[in-house]
């Protein structure tokens, strides 16, 4: 113990000697490099960087000794006492105090780049990552301590290489981004924090949009376990859920900002609007998105955080990069993005998933062209201004309304199989009929008659049809 105990300090001594080194020299750093830190805001960077080094590095000194195993509870060292009761407990203990003021430090320090340069990306961005990194890296922390294992070990290092590009990223961006005292006073005058920003933020995440999904994700919960899952199961998968579909849905926003400011439908939408910059819109999608995988990785298991992760790539990087405006069937393939949560869901409460879970997947794949296509009517010129390809823009209203009858006459015939399956009993193949007739006779209506309130109607009843099917497998499995 007395050996440990002088090698973290020895190791405590040489990271200040080191530090010290470093600060000596950054005068000549910046001034080869041609960076400039001549503002408080900048002059902060280098800071809460430089107080980065030293809740890593004594994590890293915390971590070699094995000091870790002598505070196996979270947060505090044992379950029974307030306060640790050795002197290396108390040096365990003092590095999370550590990362605990830290942490505060860089969400202050977040906040305060998001409201005093919310135009720059290469500053709002990095900060971003680099606060949800290093909280996930916290969380990484807290599961090496509670139960040491090689695939936590790997992802803390990943984690910890992450961070530090990240880290990296910031720095350079702020000592390149040529930042002058008098911009920044007079920033700090009229930059201030606004509550009404929240509300933006709130919208960029689609909220009723995800309050659908997150349907699903708790039905593929309650289906795939045959029961009510624990409520901090429920939670955590949920709230990860929101993050995920939230920050893709705020990434899609930034990258249709151009398209949306021709569109009637989403011109007053926060980007497009001004009331948030596009670097706000993309820290904020990218750091929800980063926060959710962690989330569902740390509290769920990692086959929930893999598959959120795949939902994402699909609606982010397949959908929205390239299948939106390269075909008229974009929203047929990029309904795979959507059918993605009930999978999420099963895959929480079981661990594994099996063909049932993929019947869901299936279910929201073919409802999901009816629903959007009722929707493209409605907006066809919308579209047609934007210069995105939707079926109606292509083909024409009258093949897009028998596209939609043809995918609600193929969805519900799958409901109707759903019970042979073991996805539900006869209440399931009961509620699925009766909501299928209801639907069919909205999209039989937008087949044979013209005009935009039948396809308006059969938008909002899709809607309602797939959280009513959904509600119906949850009482099923648990009656």
């Amino acid at each position: 113990m007395n050996l440990a105990l002088s090698a973290f300090l020895a190791a405590g001594l040489v990271s200040l000697l080191a530090g010290w080194f470093v600060l000596r020299r950054v005068g000549w750093i910046v001034s080869h490099l041609r960076f400039t830190f001549s503002t408080p805001f900048a002059r902060r960077t280098l800071w809460v960087v430089g107080a980065l080094v030293v809740a890593l590095g004594s994590g890293a000194v915390v971590a070699h000794l094995g000091l870790g195993r002598l505070c196996s509870d979270w947060p505090l060292c044992t379950s029974d006492r307030l306060l640790p009761t050795s002197l290396l407990q108390w040096v365990n203990m003092g590095h999370r105090l550590i990362v605990l003021l830290i942490g505060i430090g860089w969400l202050l320090y977040w906040g305060h780049a998001f409201t005093l340069y919310p135009e720059k990306m290469p500053i709002v961005l990095p900060a971003t990552l680099v606060t949800v990194l290093y909280l996930a890296q916290a969380l990484l922390g807290q599961k090496l301590v509670e139960s040491f294992a090689p695939f936590w070990a790997v992802f803390h290092q990943l984690t910890f290489l992450g961070l530090w590009i990240a880290a990296t990223v910031l720095v350079v961006g702020v000592g390149r981004s040529g930042l002058s005292l008098e911009d920044e006073v007079l920033r700090s005058k009229t930059n201030r924090w606004r509550w009404s920003i929240l509300v933006d933020f709130l919208r960029l995440t689609k909220p009723v949009v995800v309050a659908l999904l997150l349907v699903t994700t708790y039905a593929g919960m309650v289906v795939g376990g045959q029961q009510l899952p624990a409520l901090d199961l429920t939670f955590w998968t949920l709230f990860g859920g929101f993050l995920a579909a939230g920050g893709a849905s705020a990434i899609n926003q930034y990258l249709d900002r151009e398209e949306d400011r021709k569109m009637q439908r989403t011109q007053k939408r926060p980007i497009p609007s001004g009331r948030l910059t596009p670097a706000q819109g993309l820290a904020f999608g990218a750091g929800l998105s980063l926060l959710s995988f962690y989330l569902l990785l740390v509290k769920v298991n990692l086959i929930a955080a893999l598959l959120s992760l795949a939902g994402w790539i699909y609606y982010v990087l397949i959908y929205s990069l390239w299948l939106k405006k390269a075909t008229p069937q974009n929203i047929v393939i990029g309904g795979g993005a959507g059918a993605i949560p009930p999978l999420v869901g099963w895959a929480a409460a079981t661990g594994d998933l099996q063909l049932p879970a993929l019947l869901l997947f299936a279910v929201i794949f073919l409802w999901t062209p009816p629903h959007f296509w009722a929707l493209a009517l409605v907006r066809k010129k919308d579209y047609a201004r934007a210069g995105v390809p939707m079926l109606p823009v292509v083909r024409g209203e009258r093949e897009t309304r028998r596209q939609i009858f043809l995918y609600t006459l193929e969805l519900v015939g799958l409901t109707l199989l759903l019970p042979l399956f073991g996805l539900g009993g006869g209440f399931t193949l009961a509620g699925a009929a009766l909501l299928g007739l209801w639907l069919l006779s909205s999209a039989w209506k937008v087949w044979r008659q013209e005009g935009n309130k039948v396809a308006w109607r059969m938008y909002r009843y899709s809607s309602m049809y797939l959280a009513f099917l959904f509600a119906i497998l949850v009482l099923d499995a648990l009656l």
